[in-house]
């Protein structure tokens, strides 16, 4: 069986066809899937998500393109989702530098290290959303060395990952990894121990090849596991096999 450790159900792209979709997932072997929000609405659109399907569990929190409306208060209402048995993580939080109308940088990092601070409070991993923002991504979780996270949709360097995996951090590849122009995705995923490694869809986006272009879901995270396995030299059941353990260990789930 196959976890997608990194897929957003609660979004609009889904609306048409969210219940058939994820019916549908089962069959298509597809175990686990982790469903993080983006910003209180969207979190609590998960967590609510979670309730209805056995294979499908939550996170909560404010994605950095999400935190222009922050306010201190709203770390109350992450903690009240974050308590729900269905959630398991707090994210998707981060720095996001890309896009240039994104909220201040400064306020990105003080809604992120609020939200690193509730899950060191919670005992609850991360999930690290980290665009265009490796150096400063780096130096705040550093602030915090007794919570523990993933990098989703990993986009830094071998060097960076290494250093991740060192500080005890999970590191986890999308549909990027089968791209013809993955060649840092492909060294980064050489450099990294099969332990430390998860695979998601980040669905809807990010289409693995040979789907790229069109709405992802998490029947697809077969083509990611299998492109990892090449690049890893393992057999993909072997490789599915440890993702999977990788996933219910670093989100505390039981099978």
């Amino acid at each position: 069986m196959l976890f997608d450790t990194h897929a957003h159900y609660d979004a609009a792209q889904f609306d048409s066809d969210r219940d058939a979709v994820l019916s549908a997932l089962p069959d298509q072997g597809v175990g686990l899937v982790v469903n993080p929000g983006c910003d209180l609405e969207s979190s609590r659109k998960a967590a609510a998500l979670a309730e209805r399907y056995p294979f499908l569990y939550a996170a909560v929190g404010v994605h950095p393109e999400e935190c222009a409306d922050w306010r201190d208060s709203d770390v109350d209402e992450l903690r009240t989702l974050a308590t729900q048995p269905r959630v398991v993580a707090v994210g998707e939080i981060g720095l996001d530098y890309y896009w240039p109308e994104n909220p201040p940088r400064a306020l990105q990092q003080r809604v992120f290290r609020a939200q690193l601070a509730l899950a060191s409070e919670l005992d609850l991993p991360v999930i690290v959303h980290d665009r265009e923002a490796h150096g400063d991504s780096m130096a705040i979780v550093r602030e915090f060395p007794q919570v523990r996270g993933v990098f989703h949709c990993f986009s830094g360097s071998a060097e960076m990952a290494k250093e991740l995996v060192k500080l005890g951090w999970m590191i986890s590849f999308t549909g990027v990894l089968t791209y013809k122009n993955a060649r840092k995705s492909v060294e980064a995923a050489q450099a990294i121990p099969m332990d430390r490694l998860m695979i998601e869809t980040d669905s809807p986006y990010m289409a693995p090849v040979p789907h790229r272009g069109k709405r992802n879901h998490s029947g697809y995270v077969a083509h990611t596991c299998q492109r990892l396995a090449e690049i890893k030299g393992i057999a993909a059941e072997e490789c599915a096999q440890i993702t999977w353990e990788n996933g219910i260990r670093f989100f505390q789930i039981s099978v």
